[in-house]
Parts: C-alpha cells; structure tokens; sequence
C-alpha cells in the first residue's frame, strides 16, 4: 500500500528517514490565501490536502519561487503534478488541472544553490488560468470545498477503506506499527480517503485522478479499487513466498532421507542406483537394433552407469550420451518413390523450369531402381537468390517420399557446429550433422546444407575441412563425430548444398558435390511462377478468396517488367503481396467486389509508378558509351561503359572500383586502339595532350573480370572517331592486343539480362556459342545473335556508321549475321 521510495529528481517526492509521510488534521483548511498563487510543478508525485512531505526543488523557476516566499503574505504555493516528468519547463497545458494549496512548513537551501522544502497540503485548488510565467509560474486558482459525507454509506465505506488498509499494512512488514493507529485516528471519510491515497503506491496519473475527485464517498470507492488490488498483489506475494519456502524445505527434507537411505543400504549391503530405470535402458538397447560397435560402446557406458551414483555430475553425462546413441537412426528408412512419372509431376508442380536439377533426380531414380544399394548423390545447387534453390530441396524430398533435414551454414566458423564437442567439455552435444540425423529419424533423408558458400573460418577450426568428410561418398560411410566417438553410416543420405556464388566454396570441398548450376529464371517462367504459385499462395495466406481478386496476365507482366528486376522470383512474390494486401483492406473496409488488377495501370495504386525503365537509349546516345554484360552472384547485369577525354599528358583514368583483370583489360583495349588508329580514322598522337577518363557507373559495387574487354575498346572507339553506339547492342568477350574475341562465362545469365533490359542485338564470342544452347528457345526467338572472332566485327556490328572505318573483315564474317529474326522484344 505504502510506497517506500520517491523518485529523487528536481520538485519531485522526496523520502527520508526524517521526514516520513505523515498526515495532519487539517485545521489549516480556512487559511485565507489570495487567488493568484505561485505554482510549484512536481514530477512524479502527487500531493494531497493534509499530508505533509519532503520535496527536493532544482529548476530556476522553481529555485526563484522558494526565494520569494520570505515576500508572499503568507507562505502559501499551489502544488499541481505534471503529466510528463520530462518535460523541464512546463505550461498550464503539461500540468493536472486540480493541484493542492500547500504551506511552506520549512526550506533548506544546499551548497548546490538547490532546496529542501517540506509542504503540508492544505486544501484543493482548480487552476483557472495563468498570469506571469517569469521569473516563475503564478496563476489564478479557486478553492474546491469538499461537501460533507455524514451518511450512513459514507461510514461503512469508511469502514472497509480502514479494514483492507490494515490487512496491507499487516503484509508488509516493513511499515511502522503506528501507521494502523493512524488508520484509526481519522475519523473524516474525506481525510481518511487523502491519507490512504496519499501513500498508496500508484501511477501519478491515477493519484491525480483521486485528487480531483472532491466528493468523498466516490473518492473512496475509487480508494478502494486501487487498494484492493494491492492487497491482491500482496496477498499472491506472500504465497509465492510460502510455495518456495515450503518447496525448499521439502526438497532438504528428500535429501536427508535419501542420504539416511544411502547410509542403511550401505550397511545392509543391498545394491543402490536407479535399477528400474537402467534396466527400461537396456531393454531399450536391445531393442534398437544397433551396430555391433554401438551396441558394444551403450552396453559399456551403461554398465559404468549401473556403479556410478545418482546426483553425479558425471551420471548425468554417461546418461546423456546413451540417449543420444538410441535417438539417432541406425536402420531405419523411408522407401523412395520409384514411379518415375510421379516424381516427375510432383517436381513440376513446385517449380517451373529448373530442368538440369528434375533431370538429375530422376536420373538418380533411375539407377536407384536397378541398383538399390546406390550411394545418396551429393549435389550443389549453385544460382543467384530466390531462384529457389532451398524449397526445390523440400520438393525433391516430397517427390521421393523422404524426410527432409535443413541446416544453414551461413556465418558458422566452428569446426565443432559439424563435428560436434568432445564430452570432456561441459554441456557438449554432437554436431548439426548428427543433431539432423536425429530429428530426421531416418537414415535416408534429404539433408540440405543451405549457404555453404558462406561458411567461414576462425581459430577454432574451419568448418569446411570438416565437410570434406560428410560429403565425400568414399569416407561419410564412417562419419566420426567428436561426440559420438563411434563410425556413423551417412552413404545413404542425399546431400543437397546451396549457394549463391562457387568461388568461395574451397575447391577441395567443390571437387566433392555435383555443381548444378540455376541460373535466373526467363520471363515466361516467372510470369509462370507468379500466375500458378505465387499469385493463389499470397491470396490464401491474407485471408482473401480467388472471387475477392483477379490479376491478369497482363497485370503480372507489368509487375515483372516495371517493378522488379531480379534473377529469381523473390521481389516479385513482395509485389504480389503488397497489391493483395491493398486488396485485403478493400475487402475488410467492406468495399463491394470483385477486385480486377487488369493492366499496368491498376497496379499505380499498390505500387506506385513503375520502379524500372529501360535506361539504354538514353545512355548510349551520345559518343563513348557501351553497353556490356556481366555476370553477378545475383544473376546477370547489364553494365554501362562510359569513356571521355580532356587536355592532358596521355594518362589513362579508371574508376568505379575496378579489379585488377578489368584494369589490364581496359590497358589492353587503350593499347589496341594505338595500334589501329589509323585504320580507324583517329591521330596517331591522340593521346599526347588529352587525357581518357573510363568509367563504369555504380560505383559503390566492386567490379571485376575480362569479360568487359569488347565494351571498353567499342566506348574508346566511339569517343575517339565520333560515332555513336548502337542503344539496342550489348556485347561481352575478353580482347587480346592482336584483336582476337575470346570466350568468357555465364553466357545464360548475361542473355537473360540483356532480354530483360530490351536489348535486340547482342554480340558474343564465337566460341561462346555452344553456350546458347542453354537459352530458353522464347528468349533466342527474341534476340539477334552475332558471333564474333575479333575487334573489327564487333565495331561493325556495334557503331551506327561502321562504314567510315577501315575495318578487317578478311576471314569472312559478315557485318551483321543474324542467327534468328530479331521481332521488338516485350521486356
């Protein structure tokens, strides 16, 4: 009931040991007073008429206040409480509307220039309005005269305000004993109320509501609900408080028996121990069918458990160990689904393309049907993020009727999150290897290690030394955790890794896994995803039926071209969501349906303008700039080249944080444009008072690779001879200085880049070519395609007037051989 401690900030309550709360008749309540009175802010606190306490004051108005009582006509301020404690210099507006009228009982001013005031309530007062605020806050206040409670409810109220206050004080020890007697004392229902009130130990914003209520029966009553509570919360202390003591002294009781027990036992010579339960555990070693050296390994830890003592820390480990040996597999497993077709339907039916990945699992069915002793394939599904990488793992467990296990490597850098903790440590427990094989419950799941290209490496070991063994068929036969300490079979396991980028992966670890490699998905198959997976997924999972809402084909393109920009299908199940959301409110605010999103124009009120134009035009319609592919961890990119010059000394400039390979690129492209200038219409002295500046925009992202070679020299080309670049042509291929076009990598991935930036030509190594094959047959029909062996046929095929320069085209090529019509691309 009684709060004991006051928060000891400026003008706020102050509890000491010399100044106690107390509570004074209040004979005082007549004293004249003029309307206007100075006004003393506090912070959490609230005081009431008659009481009298302690209040520490450090804010200069308030210090100017206490050092102009000496020329008040009386020694009177008002009181109010603040709303907000933080608020440093407060208005009528941060303040209660109903404060007290308080006489100045004492002041003591600190070395600090601060006071100690003690304040006795005196009457209640409603502040009407403010006069000056400086050098402290005055305002004009009436008095509230409390009308007078002498009526039979107000006594009985009055009496059970008395009973329930004493049962507090009861259950709190630490009040003084006088403070019943005080209860007693006040026979006035409306004082009674203020004392009780005024110790209560509640929300400033409660107390002041108590403040302004003036008729005492009410107060009371609201009194009473406050103190109820608290009694309640007392009360559930106290048996909380007896529960532990009682539990305590229960299990002191148990273990001096338990011990006196032990003693007699000794002396009688009977065995001790926890027979019933070892012998339900050797029962259950017998029946877990283990593996001769488990089996030997259970029975010898148990037979050390029989001799060891029950409350031994030791005990508990032996224990610990057994459980686990009879909680992992060791025979049992699942049969696969070996109908081919099946297999095959359940993979279409959760992901679209993804056709190298199908094609593997059902190779693996294959020889599985006629071989059944084949070892579980260790694949790596190496692609861009959300392509699907981890819900393919789910499908190809659903599809061959496995369990299916899950662990993230990403960011372990401990060689015992795989091999586990040796149990001389406290706490060990085996690796997520073993801790996965456990919750799989069988001994042929889908296991999938998600980010492996993410695993790192410390002074605790190196986690990818350690998968070298789980994932190497010829070893993960004998798996050895550091926990288990005995051989554990994983050859029947399918392994299925992730991983956004290769390079990081440790080659040895690569050479062990059948690198699969999914690139970023193609229009059609998006629009594919969203129409048959994405679209119902979202719809169902907001609460919204497929008659609230319809998007259309049309509506989904507009999503995929305007909106989003990725390899996988990640962003645009975000979009999705987003529009279904927005028609969820509709739907909730009870708006009549159906909701039709029809068209790119529907979705403005969702999504917003479109987030994505293509940019190529614009950037390439003036000299010096290409446009050239490249391959990211997130799919493939196109990448803008721009070139100028300016009077100089023949230095050559590079930025947007280029590598190494991409620097020597660009040197080789500047070197191979000296030795061709003259065929190519440009001074040989070009170079001797200008300056050439490259620059790749985006800055903020490294760059690096030979594959921009071609598109460095086309910019260099353009800048030097004038002639602008084709806005619709992108190009990749390393350069060599004789001029040759070399092959380069990620051929799909940069095709499906330039398909969704709107390129029509694209120009690419001749020995590149096998690589088209890989294309989608929608996206060749929308491309023209021009192999090239050197730098001469990419200028003809890349510059809108190639025809005023020399160029050699002596080995037969073309200017412009088109593999396939070029209709205008829909991306």
């Amino acid at each position: 009931m009684f709060a004991q401690v006051g928060a000891r900030t400026s003008e706020s309550f102050k509890d000491a040991a010399a100044f106690p709360r107390r509570h004074m008749a209040n004979d005082d309540s007549n004293l004249d007073f003029d309307d206007e009175l100075p006004v003393l802010p506090i912070r959490n606190a609230v005081l009431f008429p008659g009481a009298v306490a302690p209040f520490d004051v450090g804010r200069e108005k308030s210090v100017a206040l206490v050092e102009d009582i000496e020329n008040l006509n009386q020694p009177v301020i008002a009181i109010f409480a603040q709303r907000d404690p933080s608020t440093d210099d407060p208005s009528q507006e941060d303040l209660y509307p109903v404060g007290v009228a308080a006489r100045v009982l004492k002041a003591l001013k600190h070395s600090s220039g601060n006071y100690s005031l003690i304040l006795q309530g005196l009457v209640r007062v409603r502040m009407e309005s403010v006069g000056a605020e400086d050098p402290y806050l005055k305002a004009r206040v009436s008095k509230l005269e409390e009308p007078k409670a002498d009526d039979v409810e107000a006594e009985a109220l009055s009496m059970s305000l008395r009973d329930i206050a004493k049962q507090v004080i009861q259950l709190m020890p630490e009040l003084p004993r006088e403070a019943s007697s005080l209860i007693d004392s006040i026979q006035e229902p409306g004082q009674l109320a203020d004392l009780v009130a005024a110790n209560l130990d509640a929300p400033v914003d409660e107390k002041a509501q108590l403040l302004e209520t003036i008729e005492a029966k009410e107060r009371i009553r609201k009194v009473l609900r406050l103190l109820t509570r608290q009694l309640e919360i007392l009360k559930m202390r106290e048996r909380i408080n007896s529960q532990i003591k009682e539990e305590m002294g229960k299990n002191q009781r148990e273990y001096v028996l338990r011990q006196q027990l032990k003693a007699i036992k000794e002396e009688l010579g009977e065995e001790d121990g926890d027979s019933g339960d070892l012998d339900i555990l050797e029962e259950r070693i017998t029946k877990a069918d283990l593996p001769k050296e488990a089996d030997k390994v259970a029975r010898k830890q148990l037979k050390r458990l029989r001799s060891m003592q029950v409350g031994s820390a030791e005990y508990t480990v032996v224990r610990t160990y057994i459980d686990w040996i009879l909680d992992i597999p060791w025979s049992k497993e699942t049969p696969d689904n070996l109908d081919i077709p099946a297999v095959r339907k359940v993979l279409d039916e959760d992901h679209a393309g993804l056709e190298k990945v199908k094609r593997r699992i059902v190779e693996y069915l294959a020889v599985r049907k006629l071989k059944t002793d084949k070892k579980g394939p260790i694949l790596c599904l190496l692609g861009p993020p959300g392509v699907g990488k981890t819900s393919l793992g789910r499908s190809i467990a659903r599809a061959l009727n496995r369990k299916f296990v899950r662990i993230s490597l990403g960011g372990v850098h401990d060689e015992a999150a795989i091999r586990g903790h040796r149990r001389t440590y406290v706490g060990a427990l085996p690796g997520q290897v073993i801790q996965g094989m456990k919750k799989a419950t069988t001994v042929n799941p889908v296991f999938m290690l998600d980010e492996i290209d993410k695993v790192g490496r410390d002074f605790r070991g190196d986690p990818s030394a350690a998968l070298l063994e789980v994932l190497d068929p010829e070893q993960n036969d004998t798996f050895s955790d550091h926990y288990l300490e005995i051989p554990y079979d994983l050859s029947k396991v399918m392994f299925v890794a992730t991983a956004n980028v290769g390079d990081t992966i440790p080659a040895p670890l690569r050479d062990r896994m059948e690198i699969i490699e999914i690139p970023g998905y193609t229009r059609k198959e998006k629009l594919d995803i969203a129409k048959n997976h994405l679209a119902p997924k979202q719809i169902e999972d907001h609460g919204l039926k497929p008659e609230h809402i319809t998007i259309t084909d049309e509506a989904l393109e507009a999503v995929i071209d305007d909106h989003t920009r990725e390899a996988g299908v990640r962003n645009l199940e975000r979009k999705i969501a987003t529009v279904v959301r927005g028609v969820a409110v509709k739907v909730a605010e009870g708006q009549p349906g159906p909701f039709i999103i029809a068209t790119g124009a529907d979705l403005k009120e969702f999504l917003g303008p479109p987030r994505y134009t293509s940019e190529v035009a614009e950037r390439t319609s003036e000299t010096g700039v290409a446009t050239g592919l490249a391959w990211t961890s997130v799919g493939g990119e196109i990448l803008f080249i721009e070139a100028t010059k300016m009077h100089g000394t023949g230095k050559l400039q590079l930025t947007g944080q280029l590598g190494d390979v991409m620097k020597e690129s660009a040197q080789a492209a500047m070197s191979y444009v000296r030795t061709r200038a003259e065929d190519l219409g440009i001074a040989k002295d070009f170079l001797e008072k200008s300056d050439l500046h490259i620059h790749i925009p985006a800055g903020a992202m490294p760059k690096d690779g030979p594959s921009a070679g071609v598109t460095m020299m086309t910019a260099l080309v353009s800048l030097m001879t004038g002639i602008r670049v084709r806005h619709d042509v992108a190009m990749t291929g390393e350069i060599t200085l004789r001029g040759r076009v070399l092959p380069v990598g990620g051929i799909k991935e940069k095709i499906l880049a330039a398909h969704r930036a709107g390129i029509k030509r694209v120009i690419l190594p001749e020995r590149n070519v096998a690589d088209l094959e890989e294309v989608p047959q929608e996206i060749r029909d929308t491309l023209e395609f021009v192999p090239v062996k050197k730098m001469d046929e990419v200028l003809a095929n890349a510059l809108t007037d190639p025809d005023q320069l020399s160029l050699d085209l002596s080995d037969g090529e073309k200017p412009a051989a088109t593999p396939q019509a070029a209709p205008e691309p829909s991306a």
